[in-house]
């Protein structure tokens, strides 16, 4: 089914703009709740951002999304998806760290209890000297003090934190950055405190197997958009997709709203869609900030593909420091050797450059790291650009997130974007889409039933 049908019947309709994880989660939960629900989704699949194409017998992610085990609720929705068996776990945080010309350094935290988890990593770290260590291991502590709930925090930029706790510009590259840019998609100079401080707190200080890492083993479509699409078929949900919503608008008791195929009639309205394509759908009298979303601004990833006749690694993730490679992930190539992707995130500088020059790049970055990639012929590369992964998580940001709720009863916002107190993760995503479904479901409830029936 490509474009909406009739307008869906019944009290309490829902029309979820949206097939991304945000819009997923929401009417899944709405679903689960016997509302019925009517997906539209303007690219051909579900799954947004998360999504794969095949590239000359290879399925390809358009970028290497990792996850944490504290993503309670994103790892929730693949268990309701049933695809958690397409993932992978660590049994506990090891990221192996390379610096060219050295050997690999394992950063991976103790069975011990949280924060004392960290302590003999940090304390052990090679890539710093050991007053860094040791003053590294005096700011960590220091940021498990950090509120990533006040203003004030998130008005502060990491890096200013840093330099105040005795962080060098060495230490900020050679092991703050590793985790705020990939997590961010900012350097610590330019990123939110507030949003780093949710990071590291939530992801390596407060639980102890909080940080461990997470990885697909199918394509990102078999993960998400494939079995969303089949759950909610069975939940009895109406998905369209190749469905773009032009307006949306109010109406004396629901909403209407316009596609280039026709109008829908709904009682509620969830908007998870990137804040850019928000701002000009909602309307006015909803969110009259929308006007100032544009402030999120946008911040890009870039993924270099390398495919190589025979592997150059035993590893299957690393993470580099003094290097143009950042994090470098790898897997058997269909047609034996290795494909390596290169994950590059904060990558302004990289977004324009062209595909030739990424690739020699990253060619000689990862054979600086790796010395059996000198000699080993490529098969193919290919560059993948998302200019929007994100949006830019800067000090200040919080201040433009807007709420689930809006000023129309019955229509609300979903997204990483929106102000879940999380990065853009995929996390966010899911997490504001369960809230705004519970959100939506409360007013409905509230609805005098007499009101309902009348727009009928």
């Amino acid at each position: 089914m490509s474009a909406p049908g009739p307008p869906p019947g019944g009290a309490g309709s829902v029309c979820v703009i949206g097939g991304g994880l945000a819009g997923i989660a929401a009417a899944i939960r709405l679903a689960d709740l016997r509302l019925p629900v009517t997906l539209l989704e303007s690219r051909p699949e579900l799954g947004g951002a998360t999504y794969s194409f095949r590239r000359d017998g290879l399925t390809v992610d358009t970028g290497q999304h990792v996850f944490l085990r504290c993503y309670d609720a994103y790892r929730g929705l693949l268990d309701r998806l049933g695809t958690t068996a397409g993932t992978r776990v660590q049994p506990r945080f090891a990221v192996p760290v390379l610096l060219p010309g050295r050997p690999p350094h394992l950063l991976t935290r103790r069975r011990l209890p949280a924060p004392a988890h960290l302590l003999p990593a940090l304390a052990g770290y090679r890539p710093l000297a050991p007053a860094q260590r040791l003053a590294a291991l005096r700011a960590a502590a220091a940021l498990r003090h950090v509120d990533p709930d006040l203003p004030e925090t998130d008005a502060r930029s990491f890096g200013d934190w840093l330099a105040d706790h005795g962080q060098d510009a060495r230490a900020v590259r050679r092991f703050w950055d590793l985790v705020t840019v990939a997590a961010l998609n900012l350097p610590s100079a330019r990123a939110s405190l507030a949003l780093a401080a949710r990071v590291f707190r939530t992801g390596l200080l407060e639980a102890a197997d909080a940080g461990d890492i997470g990885r697909p083993l199918v394509p990102l479509t078999d993960l998400h958009a494939a079995p969303a699409r089949r759950l909610l078929d069975r939940l009895g949900a109406r998905v369209h997709t190749r469905a773009r919503v032009r307006w949306i608008h109010p109406e004396p008791v629901g909403f209407r709203v316009g596609t280039d195929a026709g109008e829908i009639a709904a009682d509620a309205v969830v908007l998870a869609v990137p804040h850019q394509v928000a701002a000009a759908l909602v309307p006015p009298a909803a969110a009259p900030a929308a006007r100032d979303w544009h402030r999120l601004g946008a911040a890009p990833i870039v993924n270099v593909h390398l495919r190589y006749t025979r592997p150059i690694t035993g590893l299957t993730m690393a993470a580099a420091v003094e290097s143009p490679a950042q994090w470098i992930f790898t897997r058997p190539d269909p047609e034996d050797g290795q494909y390596v992707v290169v994950s590059l995130s904060a990558a302004d500088a990289e977004l324009e450059r062209p595909t030739a020059e990424l690739v020699a790049t990253q060619r000689a970055a990862l054979a600086a790291l790796f010395p059996a990639a000198r000699h080993t012929p490529l098969r193919d590369a290919f560059v993948t650009r998302e200019p929007r992964a994100t949006f830019r998580q800067a000090p200040g940001t919080r201040a433009y997130r807007p709420a689930t709720a809006t000023g129309l009863p019955g229509l609300v916002l979903a997204g990483a974007w929106t102000d879940t107190g999380w990065p853009d993760t995929m996390e966010g995503a899911v997490r504001s889409g369960q809230q705004a479904a519970d959100v939506v479901a409360r007013q409905l409830a509230s609805r005098p039933r007499h009101h309902t029936e009348a727009a009928r």
